[in-house]
């Protein structure tokens, strides 16, 4: 597996042990390979990790073996990088890394990590989101072209909303929409207006894009996971390497490279190039912070007049007040015919 190395990152020297195990049989990528890109990324994904609680998912064989979420700080991690108390909605609580340096991310991949899952808030303040996350789902039938569409037409009701977001590849089909937000409003009021932004995109493409929650009735249209933005879901974070053979990442895009650049074009090996001659397209985004109460506005519209209230939550939530049946449409049970 080779000699360990140490690696130069923002000041701090990280070793790396066995840098020649592949993580990529079919690119022939190896541990070293993984954590020189972060190195190569690590201003642009610190943006997007910084002192936010973050889940690794670990491949410490690579990506044809064993794999894992952590949750939980690993106990071998340095008194440098600090820690946020969250709790998840079973009641249960850990401690989670809250990178605020470089070096974390690459020391993260020491003990291989290929994705960063971020929350949605700081560790100054887990209870209030600091961004609304839409994530633009392709269902069978549909691919990323359909989703880069919607994604265009997303971006037209977010203006309409005095919204601005921010969108990078998933590192798959998908597409996700970052908005940066006041960190006024609970993870249940966040989860509800991106209810309120799925209806609204679903109304002006019908056929091309549903928030439907049951497969079923999905159809072959673009899915709006709300339930990303419910507690303790999260989002790859920009620059995350995803566990596919070649090796693709998660990129920031600018607007006008959605629907032109593709998923393919991004991967360990192009990036660096890219940030080298772009730097992090999304580096303002922290610069803004959005008000989420046109959204909410518009959720408390739908529900008054249209009787559009709640939508299910994932399975292993708890029941939520004024969430509707988990029973799938085709398990419902039918009303009886009444006696003639």
């Amino acid at each position: 597996m080779g000699d360990a190395v140490e690696l130069e990152v923002g000041g701090r020297t990280v070793r790396l042990s066995s840098p020649d195990k592949v993580f990529f049989p079919e690119r022939g990528h190896t541990k070293l390979d993984v954590a020189r890109y972060y190195q190569a990324v690590a201003p642009g994904i610190l943006r997007a990790l910084r002192e936010r609680p973050t889940t690794l998912q670990r491949y410490p064989d690579g990506i044809e073996g064993e794999w894992f979420y952590q949750k939980r700080a690993p106990k071998s991690m340095p008194d440098w990088i600090p820690t946020a108390h969250i709790t998840f909605p079973s009641g249960r609580s850990a401690d989670e890394m809250c990178p605020t340096e470089e070096a974390a991310v690459v020391w993260a991949a020491q003990y291989g990590t290929l994705v960063f899952h971020p929350w949605p808030v700081r560790r100054s303040d887990v209870d209030h989101p600091d961004e609304l996350r839409i994530d633009l789902d392709p269902q069978p039938g549909t691919d990323y072209d359909d989703a880069a569409r919607a994604a265009h037409e997303l971006r037209v009701v977010l203006d309409a909303y005095g919204l601005r977001g921010w969108p990078k590849t998933s590192g798959g089909r998908g597409l996700h929409v970052f908005v940066p937000i006041e960190p006024r409003w609970t993870f249940t009021q966040v989860r509800r207006a991106a209810i309120a932004v799925g209806r609204e995109l679903e109304r002006r493409m019908p056929e091309q894009v549903t928030i439907k929650w049951w497969k079923e009735e999905r159809g072959e249209r673009i899915f709006v996971d709300y339930n990303q933005t419910a507690r303790d879901r999260t989002i790859a974070s920009a620059y995350s390497v995803r566990p596919r053979p070649h090796a693709p990442v998660s990129a920031p895009l600018r607007w006008d490279e959605v629907g032109v650049a593709h998923p393919e074009d991004f991967d360990i090996t192009t990036m660096p190039a890219r940030f080298a001659e772009l730097g992090d397209v999304h580096a303002d985004m922290d610069d803004h912070s959005f008000s989420l109460e046109p959204l909410l506005e518009l959720a408390r519209r739908d529900e008054h007049d249209h009787g559009l209230g709640d939508l299910p939550y994932p399975p292993e939530y708890p029941k939520m007040p004024g969430e509707p049946s988990r029973v799938q449409p085709s398990r419902a049970r039918k009303p009886k015919p009444s006696a003639s």
